[in-house]
């Protein structure tokens, strides 16, 4: 598995490269903003969270306890460039797969999408867990249009069940 664009579950500090657990600086940004914890907040569709217009005025953001650096989730943004090792065990993976499964990516941005191509014009059987359309789906094998937190559990009980027997 490469998280290609990575993890929002790490959080990597821009000055020194510092890496957190995200669980670690969630637990900070509850304790600097308790009352923007309890704020009701309507989640949209890439994950961001939509908020009443004021509700982030006296927001206080952790810097890095290792050199006062800003904190980013360790995930490639739009119009960032995904780190270069990343991109080449990426391009090596899809080479030697025999099959792809792509989960939780519309695969609009060429970063993520020239490898699915790569697969599926090598013969490859691309398949993809996806609640909305992507820009692989004339590609694929099979798509499960569902969210991933919902298939991938399923699918590790019935992979491990299938070891057993």
């Amino acid at each position: 598995m490469i998280e290609l664009h990575g993890s929002i579950h790490a959080v990597r500090c821009l000055s020194c490269g510092t890496v957190y657990e995200r669980a670690q600086i969630q637990n900070e940004l509850e304790q600097f903003n308790p009352a923007l914890a309890r704020a009701e907040a309507t989640i949209l569709p890439d994950g961001d969270a939509q908020l009443e217009p004021d509700a982030d005025i006296a927001f206080h953001i952790p810097a890095c306890s290792r050199c006062g650096g800003m904190l980013q989730p360790d995930v490639v943004f739009f119009g960032d460039g995904v780190p270069a090792a990343r991109s080449a065990e990426a391009e090596q993976a899809a080479r030697a797969c025999d099959a792809m499964l792509v989960v939780g990516t519309s695969l609009m941005v060429l970063s993520g999408f020239r490898f699915a191509r790569m697969a599926a014009e090598a013969g490859k059987p691309v398949a993809a867990i996806n609640r909305g359309v992507t820009r692989a789906d004339a590609l694929l094998t099979f798509k499960i249009g569902a969210s991933a937190e919902s298939v991938l559990p399923q699918l590790a009980t019935r992979v491990l069940a299938g070891k057993s027997a």
